[in-house]
């Protein structure tokens, strides 16, 4: 006969767990004790101020910690300070970005690092309900800044919290919802303000919850389990639910649009167009486009139409760019043109080499970069 406890009798057969009932304290020593050991070695946590930790956890967002790493530093060097950054002009620290993605995010660090000078005389401020009201700064960011820069017992909960915590507690919310986000914040909160007077220390405890999601209850793939400092007690492997928790709402599938770049030379120099003010990838320079898939002498009245006296038109390869909820499919063209020409106001003609250097040209049109200086046949 199988021996089962009247607790486990309850947890198999409701499958009900949730983490507001869930002994969250538990979690505390074994995971600050495996921190200890096995936290990796990251440029933002050798000082752990606000500025650093702010810094990072933006350039985090939806980008990985090794890809991150070398802009962190080109960061750092250029803009060392809040008051370096609100001083920076766009095209500076568009550049200073470049690569990285979404860049609103650059945009909002810009314009929260000029609240941070007008309304708190350029420092950070150390309250979750302060680091709210700027720019660009969610419920996360806050609390990562409070809890690592400032050591103050907030939650700081991202997607890899959210997975660890769920697995852990088996609870089978979908964690896309605001609702489980707002419901686990709160718990963590409650547990984490009557710990930190029995050895919960906040930065270490929630930068130990991300390292653990990141390196043992990994996204992709299988987590693994004899790593955990959880193992004995975490619920979804007791119930065998590791491969169903946690529960994620299936995000609609992207947008597909179909494009035609060109890549419009004269020489030595290279033609980009500034997009607009709003919208994907608002500000930045590229390279012109069109919307749809031109025909070779199609493509040629479009070049025709911005100005130029093209000379020769090659096609190159197909490229393909995915952002978050829209994928390019992108065909193009590399135009050789008349240097006598004068474009349209809103096309700039600069150095090939000045094009990759001083402007903010997006990651999707990197395909075409090598087209800048290639031979036209005829």
């Amino acid at each position: 006969m199988v021996d089962l406890r009247f607790r486990d009798i309850v947890r198999f057969s409701c499958g009900c767990n949730m983490v507001a009932d869930f002994e969250l304290k538990k979690l505390v020593k074994p995971l600050q004790d495996w921190f200890d050991g096995h936290a990796r070695v990251l440029p933002w946590r050798d000082d752990p101020k606000a500025y650093k930790v702010w810094i990072s956890e933006i350039m985090l967002q939806q980008t990985r910690v090794e890809a991150v790493k070398p802009y962190f530093a080109r960061f750092m060097e250029a803009l060392p300070d809040v008051e370096a950054l609100a001083a920076c002009p766009e095209d500076r620290y568009l550049k200073l970005w470049e690569g990285l993605g979404y860049y609103n995010r650059v945009r909002n660090l810009h314009a929260a690092a000029e609240q941070i000078m007008e309304q708190y005389g350029g420092t950070i401020p150390d309250t979750v309900e302060e680091l709210l009201r700027l720019k660009g700064i969610g419920s996360y960011t806050a609390g990562a800044i409070a809890s690592i820069a400032y050591n103050r017992p907030v939650p700081a909960v991202d997607g890899n919290v959210l997975r660890v915590i769920s697995r852990v507690c088996a609870d089978d919310s979908d964690i896309m919802k605001q609702s489980v986000r707002s419901a686990m914040e709160r718990s963590l909160q409650a547990m984490m303000e009557t710990e930190v007077t029995n050895g919960l220390i906040p930065r270490k405890f929630n930068q130990a919850l991300m390292e653990l999601g990141a390196m043992v209850c990994v996204p992709n793939g299988a987590p693994h389990c004899p790593e955990c400092p959880w193992y004995g007690f975490c619920e979804a492997r007791l119930q065998d639910k590791i491969d169903t928790i946690p529960v994620k709402t299936r995000a609609k599938a992207r947008r597909i649009e179909e494009r035609t770049v060109f890549v419009i030379r004269d020489g030595e120099h290279v033609a980009l167009r500034k997009r607009p003010a709003k919208g994907l990838l608002a500000g930045l320079y590229e390279l012109p486009n069109v919307s749809g898939i031109l025909e070779q002498q199609e493509a040629l009245e479009y070049v025709k139409n911005q100005g130029f006296s093209p000379i020769r038109i090659q096609a190159l390869a197909p490229a393909r760019h995915i952002f978050s909820h829209v994928e390019w499919h992108m065909h193009a063209y590399v135009v050789l043109v008349e240097e006598t020409t004068v474009p349209k106001e809103n096309i700039l003609f600069t150095e090939a080499q000045k094009a990759v250097e001083n402007y903010a040209v997006p990651s999707a049109f990197s395909a075409y970069w090598n087209a800048i200086k290639m031979e036209i046949k005829e």
